[in-house]
């Protein structure tokens, strides 16, 4: 078993990870370390203590969002006037990550066995919380893996053209799933 780290170190690490996830929606995977180190505020020394290589970052920052998209559903659960709009707050952390899902995957399609184990590990993470907010929204006719895979595919080309909003999409997919409830 692995030592445990210190609280400070805990939350460096946090904040390091959550420097790279924006700095990546930014500027792409492979944006200077540098500019991940003035994002958060730190030097570049201390990413390098924690993440030695870039791959190591970009699988931390991976599984960093999972885990804070899979926190969210209950959060939102219990917070939200409605499960329903759990649910739609939920679907866009969901979106919000896939934006960076999409430059990650690039990233580890070197290595398709990690990525496949990190595909994997989204989907047992992921799935289950959809399935949560949509059994509390009562809305039954559509399975988690295919409305976040759908969801995933109106995510696909957004930077191809800056007229294609899939957002706006994504809400109406909602807006269609919510008239099929009533």
């Amino acid at each position: 078993m692995p030592p445990r780290k210190r609280a400070d170190a805990v939350r460096n690490e946090q904040t390091l990870l959550a420097a790279a996830a924006e700095v990546f929606v930014r500027s792409g995977v492979d944006a200077p370390i540098r500019e991940i180190a003035a994002e958060a505020g730190v030097g570049m020394g201390t990413i390098y203590r924690h993440f030695p290589t870039r791959a190591d970052l970009v699988v931390a920052v991976y599984r960093h969002q999972v885990e804070a998209c899979a926190s969210a559903g209950p959060e939102l659960l219990s917070t939200s006037d409605s499960p329903f709009a759990a649910l739609r707050a939920w679907v866009d952390l969901f979106v919000d990550f896939l934006v960076t899902k999409h430059g990650l995957a690039n990233a580890l399609q070197s290595d398709s066995s990690g990525f496949e184990s990190l595909h994997a590990y989204f989907l047992d993470r992921l799935g289950p919380v959809c399935g949560s907010l949509l059994e509390a929204s009562e809305i039954r006719d559509i399975q988690p893996y295919e409305l976040m895979r759908g969801i995933g595919n109106l995510c696909i080309g957004r930077d191809d053209d800056p007229r294609y909003n899939p957002r706006r999409l994504i809400e109406l997919l909602l807006d269609g799933l919510a008239i099929r409830k009533s």
